[in-house]
């Protein structure tokens, strides 16, 4: 009767095991590919043509404005699109701020990996950046590494599970941002209130000009110190995309209240926390700027999907 006992229990303990690892599997390795987005957001815009010194000029009131583009190793100038990006030094840590204008809204998008939405289907920042010609490029919310959470991208809503305590960036067709809370308000209501993409990472980090998040507030168990990507606007249709290094003897990282501290000195009205640590990456005219920190190595790391400019 004992022998039958352990038996079954080895049996069980197996099976288990067996069902432990499918889940693992299935949670951060087998891809699942729910589905295509049938008109990727694309552009046709050229990065290569010639190099001057941009920025000092008055956007175009429309892209049939566009002009040839004028392009230097940090700057990009087409009548359009205006993005400056310099490098500056916080406390111990390097942080890259894309300084960002836009003469329409419709210059800043998203995009998925392999131009799928689905769980563990992920490509590199700058991968998906070439895809889709983007200008400029930073990693989003990481949505694939999460089971609920609003996903919308493109004014297509893609996941409606609310996340707990879940505080998203919603961009809205005019470019204007808000902070909303998933457990006040539906995806769905989201989408029909205008609501072209929402990010769902956070938290804010201002909101209306002052500060959002507390000394000691952090994402989940990460370290007080990090690599950092951040989203904000400063008035229409003018953003900053911020990327910080982090857990390298050169550049220690940020906490949540330094970056929304050092985002509102810039005179940010709203500003939002996307997925950091090796996520973190800038790119900018298929150049990586940053140095992405993943594990103890000098690489990116692959996730679901990108912020960019094109």
């Amino acid at each position: 009767m004992r022998k039958k006992h352990h038996v079954f229990l080895s049996v069980f303990l197996c099976a288990l095991l067996l069902f432990s690892v499918y889940v693992l599997l299935d949670t951060f390795v087998i891809e699942r590919r729910m589905e295509v987005v049938t008109e990727p957001q694309t552009v046709s815009t050229q990065v290569g043509g010639k190099t001057g010194t941009p920025v000092a000029l008055p956007l175009a009131a429309s892209s049939e404005e566009k002009a040839e583009a004028v392009i230097t190793e940090n700057s990009y100038y087409d009548g359009n699109i205006s993005i400056e990006i310099t490098e500056e030094r916080v406390g111990d840590t390097t942080v890259y701020v894309a300084d960002v204008q836009l003469a329409s809204a419709e210059h800043l998008k998203t995009a998925f990996a392999d131009n799928t939405y689905g769980r563990n289907v992920t490509d590199t920042t700058s991968g998906m950046a070439e895809a889709v010609d983007a200008i400029l490029a930073v990693n989003g919310d990481f949505y694939g590494a999460q089971q609920s959470g609003f996903v919308i991208r493109g004014g297509v809503l893609y996941r409606s599970t609310v996340k707990k305590g879940a505080e998203d960036l919603v961009i809205y067709a005019d470019g204007s941002f808000g902070i909303i809370r998933e457990a006040e308000i539906s995806a769905q209501e989201l989408l029909e209130s205008g609501a072209r993409d929402v990010l769902s990472f956070g938290p804010a980090l201002v909101e209306n000009g002052e500060i959002s998040v507390s000394v000691n507030d952090e994402v989940g168990r990460a370290k007080a110190s990090n690599p950092r990507t951040a989203i904000a606007v400063i008035d229409e249709l003018h953003y900053l995309l911020v990327v910080s290094d982090g857990r390298t003897s050169e550049s220690e990282g940020l906490s949540l209240y330094e970056l929304a501290a050092y985002l509102q000195s810039k005179g940010v009205q709203t500003a939002y926390n996307l997925d950091g640590g090796g996520s973190s990456t800038m790119v900018f005219n298929g150049r990586v700027v940053n140095n992405p920190t993943s594990g103890r190595s000098i690489k990116e790391r692959s996730v679901s999907d990108i912020v960019y400019v094109g």
